[in-house]
């Protein structure tokens, strides 16, 4: 406690042992009133601490991913045995990493998959709209793996393999290139494949009225053609609210188009509901060309998204196209 009656010096002036502090720092730095310095730190430190907090939360993110690494290497020095990278010997491995991501999911998002049903037991194609992190695509993969038991594979963007300590996890959950003929190969195998068209363009330069930024990628359509497997559209309700980026600056565009850094700062990972509608799947059909069904799939997504995602202008469109039906019918 502080006391009161405390004396500071040989003059016996009566002060707190903070303002004794303050009174003994400012003897040695020579600032005067020191004290309102001090404040002023406070208060900017207060005010920004929250701020400071939502550029700190996406961090989570990685923290797990390395936690999920540490799980892996340890996982590996439990045994001796030469057949190490052996898919059934990493079963234990996958099911203990994929049981941390889908408790974070449910207590810190209340996250649930609606139409888990519709994904198949055989080979088949997931497309989904990326968020400004896959996080929703870690909680979905720990989903199919824990209640459906097969490994989904990934398509990830070429710096995610230069990260440090990420080849084993890497390497463990499938996660591929993109070139057409991996992913050929996955499917014929009989494996689920995931990808995001708009891959790390969308992630970081997509907004909150969740834009499908494709372009004119279509190498996906081609890839389920070859292989002859549907294509499922997924779309994660409220990740853009979970996680968003500050993509919408034009120096952090102008630096991913020219350099390929795809450095924007992310904030948030608020605890947001997250829920994963898994749409119907896009039948394989032998007549159809690669332009009609990559349109399809994109159809497809984007449906899901005005089906299930709230955003301000499309409420509004909604409310609009009801008032001109009613004039109609009058």
């Amino acid at each position: 406690m502080i006391g009161q009656n405390e004396t500071c010096n040989a003059e016996q002036i009566p002060m707190s042992y903070l303002t004794c502090t303050l009174y003994i720092l400012e003897g040695w730095t020579g600032v005067e009133h020191l004290e309102e310095y001090l404040s002023y730190v406070v208060y900017l430190t207060w005010l920004f601490t929250p701020l400071l907090i939502a550029f700190l939360l996406p961090a989570i993110i990685l923290v797990l991913l390395y936690i999920s690494i540490v799980i892996l290497h340890i996982y590996k020095r439990r045994t001796d045995l030469k057949e190490a990278y052996l898919n059934d010997f990493w079963d234990g491995a996958r099911q203990m990493v994929a049981t941390l991501w889908y408790v974070h999911a449910r207590i810190w998002n209340g996250y649930e998959v609606c139409g888990l049903e519709k994904i198949p037991d055989g080979p088949a194609l997931v497309v989904f709209y990326h968020g400004a992190t896959p996080i929703d695509f870690f909680y979905f993969m720990a989903v199919v793996l824990i209640k459906k038991k097969r490994i989904l594979h990934i398509v990830a963007d070429h710096f995610v393999f230069s990260l440090p300590g990420f080849k084993l996890l890497l390497d463990v959950f499938s996660v591929l290139h993109g070139t057409q003929e991996e992913c050929g190969k996955a499917l014929t195998k009989g494996h689920l494949l995931a990808i995001a068209p708009g891959g790390v363009r969308e992630a970081l330069f997509s907004n909150e009225n969740y834009i499908l930024i494709w372009g004119n990628r279509k190498g996906f359509a081609q890839v389920a053609i070859d292989a002859k497997v549907p294509i499922i559209p997924m779309f994660t309700q409220n990740v853009r609210e979970s996680i968003r980026s500050l993509g919408g600056l034009r120096l952090f565009r102008l630096m991913y188009e020219y350099l390929r850094l795809p450095v924007v700062p992310l904030y948030g990972n608020f605890p947001v509901k997250l829920r994963t509608y898994v749409g119907d799947p896009i039948p394989y059909k032998t007549n159809v060309t690669v332009d009609e069904l990559a349109d399809k799939a994109k159809t497809a997504v984007q449906s899901l998204i005005d089906k299930h995602q709230k955003i301000p202008g499309n409420v509004f469109r909604a409310v609009m196209e009801r008032f001109q039906t009613r004039e109609k019918e009058d």
